[in-house]
C-alpha cells in the first residue's frame, strides 16, 4: 500500500485566512487546527495535511524579509517529512513573496504553491475554497514516484504561475494575477491541464536556504518631468545598494545629461543599477533606441523581462552572496530559477 502524500498547509495571514461571525458580522481569524471541518471537501483529496501557521498571522502589507526566512525556516525544518507545502498569504504582495522563496529555496525538487483568494473563506461567494482545494491538490501530483511540481509557484483562480513570473492585476475581479512573459504551468478546467514543457527541472544538487537578503535596495520608477533634485537626492541617500530602475517601454529613460551622469555616478560608487521595463509584458532591450544607449554605455543592467517583484528578489538574494560587480552583472542576466526568459 503507497502512502498518502503528505502536505504542510502554512497560513501566514491575509483574506483566505477569514470567516465571517454572523452574530456581529465581523471577520475573524479562521482557526486551521479545525481545517478539515470547515472544508470537509479537503478529505477527499488522496493526502494527509498536517497545518502550521505563524504566531501572528499578519496582513500581507506587513509581510517583509525577516518573514519570508521565517516561512522558509519552516519549510526548511519539515523539507524531508512533507511531499509539497501550501502557503496561505495575502494577495497583496503574493508575487513579492514568491519571487523571494524562489530564490531563497535552492535546488528546490518539491513543490512550494502559494494561494489565497479575493474574499475570506467563510463568503457565500468565496473564490478561496477552489484555490485551496486546487493548491493542495497540485501540491500532491507526482510522476515515477517524485513530485511532477519542483519549485516555487502561484495558484490564483484556475492558473498555476511560476511565483517569479506573476504580479498582481487586479485589487476586484478574482483573476487577481497575470504571468505576462511566461505560460501558466497548470490550467484547471473539468480536468487539470499541465504544460509539462514548462515546468522548471532543477538538478540534482543538494537543497539549500538562502537567508541573507540585503534589503537597502531604491526603486525609481520614471514619469515624464521627473526633478532632478529627487532624483540626485534619492541617489544619495546612504547606504543604497541597488537601484531599480523602472523605464518606459523596452528600457528607455530621458537622455538628460544630468540624469545620464547621476547613473554613472551610482555605478561607479560600486551600486548595481538595474533597468526594468514599467510595461505588463515585453522585455528590456537596451540599445535598441537612441533612448537607452547611454544607459548601455554608463554600466546599467538589462532586467530583460523579468517583473519588479523578481528583479527586487533577485537583487536582494545577489547583493547577500557578496559578488563582484562583473561576476554580479553576469549573474544578474543569467536565468537562476526560471525567472527570466
Amino acid at each position: 500500500m503507497i502512502d498518502n502524500p503528505r502536505i504542510l498547509l502554512i497560513y501566514t495571514g491575509g483574506t483566505i485566512g477569514m470567516v465571517k461571525d454572523y452574530n456581529t458580522g465581523a471577520l475573524k481569524a479562521f482557526n486551521f487546527d479545525k481545517l478539515l471541518k470547515n472544508i470537509p471537501e479537503l478529505r477527499l483529496l488522496d493526502c494527509d495535511i498536517t497545518t502550521a501557521s505563524f504566531d501572528t498571522p499578519i496582513d500581507s502589507s506587513n509581510m517583509n524579509p525577516d518573514y519570508w526566512t521565517q516561512l522558509c525556516e519552516i519549510i526548511e525544518k519539515g523539507y524531508n517529512d512533507f511531499q509539497g507545502f501550501v502557503v496561505l498569504h495575502g494577495s497583496d504582495t503574493m508575487s513579492y513573496t514568491g519571487s523571494a522563496l524562489s530564490f531563497m529555496l535552492e535546488n528546490l525538487g518539491k513543490p512550494v504553491i502559494f494561494t489565497g483568494s479575493q474574499l475570506p473563506i467563510g463568503d457565500l461567494r468565496t473564490d478561496a475554497k477552489e484555490n485551496l482545494i486546487t493548491a493542495v491538490q497540485l501540491a500532491a501530483l507526482s510522476k515515477r514516484g517524485k513530485p511532477l511540481i519542483q519549485e516555487v509557484c502561484l495558484y490564483f483562480e484556475y492558473k498555476l504561475y511560476r511565483a517569479n513570473r506573476t504580479t498582481k492585476v487586479s485589487a476586484e475581479h478574482f483573476e487577481a494575477f497575470d504571468s505576462p512573459n511566461y505560460p501558466p504551468l497548470v490550467t484547471s478546467g473539468v480536468h487539470l491541464a499541465i504544460n509539462e514543457e514548462a515546468l522548471l527541472r532543477p538538478g540534482r544538487r543538494p537543497f539549500k536556504v538562502h537567508k541573507n537578503l540585503i534589503r537597502d535596495i531604491l526603486v525609481l520608477k520614471m514619469h515624464p518631468g521627473i526633478p532632478e533634485r529627487m532624483v540626485c537626492a534619492m541617489l544619495e541617500i546612504p547606504n543604497v545598494r541597488g537601484v531599480l530602475l523602472e523605464t518606459y517601454g523596452s528600457g528607455n529613460t530621458t537622455t538628460k545629461p544630468w540624469f545620464i551622469e547621476s547613473i554613472k555616478k551610482t555605478i561607479k560608487k560600486g551600486i548595481p543599477v538595474i533597468n526594468i521595463t514599467q510595461c505588463i509584458s515585453g522585455s528590456v532591450q537596451m540599445g535598441n533606441y537612441e533612448t537607452s544607449v547611454a544607459l548601455k554605455k554608463a554600466g546599467v543592467i538589462g532586467g530583460r523581462d523579468m517583473t519588479t517583484e523578481a528583479a527586487l528578489a533577485k537583487m536582494m538574494y545577489l547583493l547577500g552572496q557578496q559578488l563582484g560587480p562583473k561576476v554580479f552583472k553576469s549573474v544578474f542576466e543569467t536565468s537562476l530559477r526560471g525567472e527570466l526568459s
